[in-house]
């Protein structure tokens, strides 16, 4: 196994074993934690006075930083630090769920700053950040901004406003969007809220979706604008979405980063340029893309923390106690954000428990408990769900949207670890088992899960699917390993002192030749017949050429204009076309803009009114008339004022004759014309 697996804690500031400090010692000890926690408030006080509640968010991860002692480089070390923070974020976040501050930014910040502050003071530790920096940092750093340039381009010179189509592509980005906002409003997790939250996001979602990566972005938008409320709601949309973007391009710089941590130091010099790069290129092309225009994005952060679990459960190279800390992270961040995923991170830890037993041997009980109760945290909200109504049998066979993965990508991927784990003396090491370990345990939960599914329904729907991205993610975090087997430049270059010249050239080349090879990219060499590049044709790419389809009239309306005639905290339904689906979508996005997203479950009826947009035959009308009332009849009965918004004057004027009389109800309907 490697020697660099869970090496023993380093310790400054700590007086040597059977030394006692002197009384003064003492008094200094205890006078620098008092100091430290008046600080932890004062400051927190401070920028929330002067709304610079964002700056607080990078001392927190500083903070973490500078007392964990794991990681070579500055890069690694905030990764690390970011991931253990978000894990505990997570489970802080079932205390803001239930003391009555919610997530307002002073205590919250108090309460972290504190907690660092102790942990500082009990360890002994100075903060110390390691300053080295790596070439291939650039390349991972470069894979991000590669990719937020795509994912970001058609954004660039819109207005908030002129962003919500890109948001409002697809609906499953509605009801994301209503929990973020229900979150805001609730300050906490909403399975602890929900017979308030069924108002909100439309339900069950209160109680049995994961809401993890809507928290943290909920917590983080609270500390961009210093306010627990989300504001004008087309801006708060607007906000939400970029962040999104932002954790997609994210995801995919972890990627790279992770199966360079898995490659370890002894994946150096061009090879590490190779790696780093073919891995970027795999992600990029790949259809991960996809999950942006799809609306995965409770997905997208699942995968994401599953990017950094992984190898870091692979490769442990820290101590017991950061192992721990590391390993509850883990499954915290992944069962909250996207719980199927964290099915992998249990497998790892099962595998890496085993292979690493011996080095684990003197503090192993203690590290098991630790990871024991993390596990308990970590399940504690698809526990509750699965106590309450939830169908999980159901829930595992519905279907829909997919995305478009060639499987023989992720079977070649996986064959490949394997070929390394086999190659002569690489087949003892940790890294090489747990590996290979996590890969064929994944397969086998696939292959059941996959078999199960074939068997009842006959095809392998929606979640299967969801399983098998995190699959295909591990494997290309899996690429690590076989830098391995690359041969480092040789002795000759340093005859004539040019080896730093020559490894320079060959991991530029490294570089240049992943990107051609799995990403597409043709560097302005034309194609046959000036046809487009396979570039072009990825997810990515065709993303970035996005217009925003035709929502455009219809959101700007609704959003600038007619949402402020609706009175606050009312259903509202928008009748802006002739298409029905249109209509249903608009009135969906209406209902979370008043903060009444869980309305939408009472809208299904309004998939059949094809009115709205223009005048329509008889028959068509009363057709689309009755589904209306319907509708209008399944609001709770509290909901005694309901606004209709159309867009066409003559069907206005028809629907005020004709919705006057309903009983319990009293409509508003407004003549609202679209331009355009």
């Amino acid at each position: 196994m490697s020697s660099q697996l869970l090496q023993p804690e380093e310790r400054s500031g700590v007086p040597p074993l059977g030394s006692a400090p002197g009384r003064g010692a003492r008094g200094r000890r205890w006078a620098l934690l008092a100091g430290a926690l008046a600080a932890s408030w004062v400051l927190p006080v401070v920028l929330d006075a002067l709304n610079l509640d964002i700056v607080l968010i990078p001392v927190f991860v500083l903070g973490v930083a500078s007392l964990l002692r794991v990681g070579g480089g500055l890069l690694d070390r905030l990764v690390i630090a970011t991931f253990v923070l978000c894990g505990g974020l997570l489970a802080f976040g079932l205390v803001l769920s239930l003391w009555p501050w919610g997530m307002q930014p002073v205590p919250t910040s108090g309460v972290i700053l504190s907690v660092l502050s102790i942990a500082s003071w009990a360890s002994g530790r100075a903060p110390r950040l390691p300053l080295r920096f790596r070439v291939s940092d650039l390349v991972i750093l470069g894979t991000g901004a590669f990719v937020w340039h795509y994912i970001h381009h058609p954004l660039v010179g819109r207005s908030v406003i002129g962003r919500l189509p890109f948001a409002l592509s697809i609906e499953d980005r509605i009801v994301h969007f209503s929990i973020f906002d229900a979150i805001h409003q609730f300050g906490g997790f909403l399975f602890f809220h929900q017979d308030a939250a069924k108002v909100l996001v439309p339900t069950p979602t209160e109680a049995v979706y994961p809401q993890g990566s809507h928290f943290l972005l909920a917590w983080f938008d609270i500390f961009v604008r210093s306010d627990t409320a989300t504001g004008d709601p087309g801006t708060a949309y607007g906000r939400y979405y970029v962040y999104v973007l932002a954790s997609f391009a994210i995801l995919c710089a972890l990627v790279v980063w992770g199966a360079r941590w898995i490659g370890g130091p002894r994946l150096t010099g061009w090879r590490t340029a190779a790696v780093c790069t073919v891995v970027a290129g795999l992600t990029v092309a790949s259809p991960l893309g996809a999950m942006v225009k799809t609306g995965f994005d409770s997905q997208i952060a699942g995968v994401m923390f599953l990017a950094v679990a992984i190898p870091l459960i692979v490769r442990p190279a820290m101590s017991w106690a950061t192992y721990a800390a590391v390993s509850v992270a883990a499954l915290i961040t992944v069962a909250y954000t996207y719980n199927i995923l964290a099915a992998f991170v249990g497998i790892a830890l099962v595998i890496a428990a085993w292979v690493y037993r011996r080095r684990q041997a003197r503090h192993r009980w203690v590290l098991y408990a630790i990871q024991a109760a993390g596990c308990a945290v970590a399940l504690l909200p698809s526990v509750m769900s699965v106590m309450g109504t939830f169908d999980v049998e159901a829930q595992a066979q519905a279907r829909g949207m997919l995305l478009p993965f060639d499987r023989s990508l992720t079977v070649g991927l996986a064959l490949l670890i394997a070929v390394v784990f086999l190659v002569a003396g690489r087949r003892r090491t940790g890294v090489g088992m747990t590996l290979l370990g996590t890969v064929a345990g994944g397969a086998l939960v696939l292959g059941v899960f996959g078999v199960w599914q074939m068997r009842t329904i006959g095809t392998l729907p929606y979640y299967f699917e969801k399983l098998a991205t995190g699959g295909f993610v591990i494997c290309l975090l899996g690429l690590g390993t076989v830098g391995t087997l690359l041969r480092p430049l040789g002795p000759w270059t340093t005859a004539f002192r040019k080896r730093w010249w020559v490894e320079g050239v060959a991991s530029v080349a490294a570089f240049a030749a992943g990107l051609s090879l799995f990403a597409g990219i043709q560097w302005g060499v034309p194609s046959v017949n000036s046809g487009p590049t396979a570039w072009s044709a990825s997810s990515l790419a065709e993303w970035s050429k996005e217009k925003g389809g035709n929502l455009a009239p219809y959101t700007t309306a609704l959003a600038t204009r007619d949402i402020a005639r609706v009175e606050p905290g009312t259903p509202v339904v928008t009748l802006y076309s002739n298409d029905a689906y249109l209509n249903w979508k608009l009135s969906f996005f209406a209902t979370t803009l008043v903060h009444r997203g869980g309305l939408a479950a009472k809208y299904p009826d309004l998939f059949n009114v094809y009115i709205g947009g223009a005048p329509v035959d008889k028959a068509q009308y009363e057709n689309s008339l009755a589904s209306l009332k319907k509708a209008i009849e399944l609001m709770p009965a509290e909901d005694r004022k309901v606004s209709v918004l159309v867009a066409d004057a003559r069907t206005a004027d028809d629907l005020r004759r004709d919705l006057g009389s309903l009983k319990d109800r009293t409509v508003t309907v407004l003549h609202t014309p679209i331009q355009g």
